[in-house]
């Protein structure tokens, strides 16, 4: 390259700006070297401030990537310590089992305070008001002497303390029914199953208090429960029948179907028979103490009792094969576990 002499002139045909090129050339060519490295690191460091947030940012990307799958590791090893716990059941007994010996528990004691009182006790039970000649004593004469009373309020503890739950059952049984009913008749059918629960619940209720509130310690409050205890009764065994045929109108019965609603009919006639005979005799005992009212009074109150049970009973045909039983482990487990499990309507 030839070099310029700012004194000499520029040679013919040689252009301005040729030779302005030249001449920066020649000046960046005379630069010395630590000034061509400064400059190189200050263009370097500018390009690494500049690129701070961006590195930052791709740096939270590789992050993003690691805590997935540590979450994902921690999650795994959770499922995997479930599945080391597996389901284990504590308890299994057969829900027919359980209802045969709720319902016939208090029938029996019925029948043992019947035998011992008439045969130990004889004056005691046969005592009324009116003193006229009764040969039959009421239930709650032969559960309200010693020791009977006892052997009866521990057996009607023994009844009751299965008998709320069996009473949630029902609900659900019912419940798990109504996929199967029009719309139409959903809402009705809803609510008569939760007023079938109520009345249960009463009459159980009830039940306790007449077999701990005796005549002989208050009789009015005492006459008053019995009085509930008969209505709510009666209303049940109505609803529940009036519901079965609801339930049941489209639906071809089992044998044992058909069993457990024709008794559930004929012992709600049998009880309201019995309570109008009740409530005849009552009043002919309270009012007239006529010979042998009392005694005829007190049968109808023993058949309105063991119809009362019989109805009960007849759970034995609705929950034939059914089991209660009691099981640990995980709530996922016990979830899936009964949700892979066929429903039965």
């Amino acid at each position: 390259m030839q070099k310029i002499n700012p004194t000499t002139p520029a040679p013919a045909g040689t252009s301005l700006a040729t030779t302005a090129l030249d001449s920066v050339a020649t000046i960046s060519s005379a630069t010395p070297p630590s000034a061509s490295g400064s400059n190189a690191r200050s263009k370097s460091s500018e390009r690494g401030n500049s690129s701070g947030p961006a590195y930052a940012a791709s740096k939270q990307q590789q992050q993003q990537p690691q805590q997935q799958q540590e979450e994902t590791t921690s999650s795994c090893k959770q499922q995997e310590l479930q599945h080391e716990q597996p389901i284990a059941i504590h308890y299994l007994a057969s829900f027919h089992e359980i209802c045969v010996v709720t319902a016939l528990l208090p029938l029996v004691t019925l029948f043992t305070c019947f035998v011992t009182a008439y045969i130990f006790q004889y004056d005691d039970v046969h005592e009324t008001h009116c003193r006229v000649y009764n040969i039959i004593p009421s239930i709650s004469a032969i559960t309200g002497v010693s020791p009977q009373r006892y052997f009866w309020r521990a057996s009607i503890a023994l009844h009751i303390g299965p008998r709320i739950p069996i009473a949630f059952v029902y609900k659900n049984y019912y419940r798990a029914q109504l996929a199967r009913l029009a719309p139409s008749l959903v809402p009705k059918t809803s609510w008569l199953i939760s007023l079938i629960l109520v009345l249960n619940c009463i009459e159980i209720a009830a039940l306790g208090g007449v077999t701990y509130i005796s005549n002989r310690e208050n009789y009015p409050v005492h006459e008053r429960i019995f009085i509930t205890f008969m209505v709510c009764s009666l209303c049940y065994m109505l609803a529940t029948i009036h519901l079965n045929d609801i339930l049941n109108a489209r639906k071809t019965l089992s044998a044992q179907q058909i069993q457990s609603i024709k008794w559930k009919k004929i012992l709600f006639v049998v009880s309201i028979l019995s309570t109008i005979g009740l409530l005849v005799f009552f009043a002919k005992h309270r009012f007239y103490c006529h010979d042998l009212a009392f005694s005829w009074f007190a049968f109808f109150e023993y058949l309105i009792a063991i119809a009362n049970m019989l109805f009960h009973f007849t759970i034995i045909w609705d929950f034939p094969s059914q089991f209660m039983l009691i099981v640990q482990g995980p709530r996922e487990n016990l979830t899936q576990y009964l949700a892979a499990k066929p429903k039965s309507n």
